[in-house]
């Protein structure tokens, strides 16, 4: 059983409506379910049923601790009088939670005219929401791509050797570096789109020479040169900012999934319900909604809620980064203790002292913890990328 699977599992029923009788009772007996997705830390759920039909609805007690529930409850629903038309008998599961919204784990539909006096009984799989019906039949629209195969050969090392000593000249001899460095150039004539790759490709072969601090002080140190407004430091997409960008990339990545994967992991689990933004909230309890309240819904209910989450959320990462000083690469530290020199000597009156930090924080949350919080796959942290639901949470919190 895949535990990231929304909707998995089937649920086991027995249905009857009479022919005759005033009022006329709908019978549906919920015998058990199995296999059904794990919503809780701990790989089981909570489950209770919901029956609706002709706007009434009823409900199952909650099971707890298990994704094989065993209800053995007697349901009744009171039919209309008259002709029940299209009217259909819906079974929904719910994962019950005693803090914030229930979990969605599946439903099945049956429409009332093929349920008889003979009782319908069987497993039935539980199946996910359906579009709505202004949605079905309708083109889902077309993708347009571009694919490029591209093919790199790698010669030996002494090929790429001539190279290296000529990027690397600056650093390696400072005092007898020509005004206009190979470097430098490199950065002149690196366009937006491609100065990620370079920036990917110096880091790499600086790491591989044991240069990459000295790599970095020599761009960073060119852009604090070049910069006269403290509060734009580093924030444009330049090669300096995409070289330590990509550096702590190269380094940090198992030290970022240390501090990170566990609360990211479970984010992922949880699936829960999170919105700060009115226009976005889902109030009603379509079948498109996933979530369910006891009670009625409002916008205040699910900001206090959303709310509630997040700040859970943040703390634990907050908490985890502010624990993990010593697990943070020792490259790291030192890159970041001589960027710390070299803003502190670029701006060093009292009213920017705080700068240091600003420089450093930016590197960090901006470009490192945030962005692997927003799309944890990029950073190896997941192997699929988030549902729509997961992502509108983490990216409220990378915000």
């Amino acid at each position: 059983v895949d535990p990231d699977q929304e909707v998995q599992g089937e649920i086991h029923l027995e249905l009857r409506v009479p022919e005759q009788g005033h009022p006329r009772v709908l019978r549906c007996h919920l015998i058990e379910a199995r296999d059904l997705a794990p919503r809780d830390p701990s790989g089981t759920s909570d489950p209770f049923a919901r029956v609706s039909c002709c706007g009434r609805t009823v409900e199952t007690a909650v099971i707890k601790k298990t994704r094989f529930p065993y209800w053995d409850e007697v349901l009744e629903l009171e039919l209309p009088e008259g002709e029940l038309g299209a009217a259909v008998l819906s079974v929904e599961v719910w994962d019950w939670d005693i803090v914030g919204k229930n979990d969605f784990l599946g439903w099945v539909e049956f429409p009332l005219d093929t349920i008889g006096t003979d009782p319908t009984k069987g497993w039935f799989q539980l199946l996910p929401f359906p579009s709505i019906p202004e949605d079905r039949g309708r083109q889902l629209g077309a993708l347009r791509l571009v694919v490029r195969l591209v093919e790199d050969r790698v010669l030996p090392l002494p090929y790429y050797q001539p190279l290296i000593q000529l990027l690397a000249k600056p650093i390696l001899c400072p005092d007898q570096a020509p005004a206009v460095t190979a470097l430098a150039v490199l950065e002149e004539v690196t366009s937006g789109e491609s100065r990620q790759d370079v920036a990917t490709k110096l880091v790499k072969v600086f790491l591989g020479q044991g240069l990459a601090v000295p790599l970095l002080d020599y761009l960073t140190t060119r852009e604090l040169a070049r910069t006269t407004d403290p509060n734009t430091l580093f924030r444009s997409n330049s090669l300096a900012s995409k070289a330590v960008e990509q550096f702590m990339k190269v380094v940090g990545l198992p030290y970022l999934h240390e501090v990170l994967k566990p609360v990211v992991n479970r984010i992922f689990e949880e699936k829960k319900y999170v919105e700060l933004d009115p226009s976005k909230m889902e109030l009603s309890r379509s079948r498109r909604v996933r979530i369910s309240f006891k009670g009625s819904l409002s916008e205040a209910r699910v900001r206090e809620s959303s709310l509630e989450l997040l700040q859970g959320y943040l703390g634990d990462i907050v908490n985890a980064i502010v624990g993990s000083v010593e697990k943070c690469p020792h490259l790291m530290r030192v890159a970041f203790k001589q960027l710390r020199r070299r803003v502190e000597e670029r701006f060093h009156s009292a009213q920017h002292k705080e700068v240091r930090y600003f420089a450093i924080s930016g590197f960090l949350f901006l470009r490192f913890f945030a962005p692997a919080v927003l799309t944890p796959k990029l950073f190896s942290l997941r192997e699929q990328h988030a549902d729509p639901r997961t992502g509108r949470t983490l990216l409220l919190l990378a915000k």
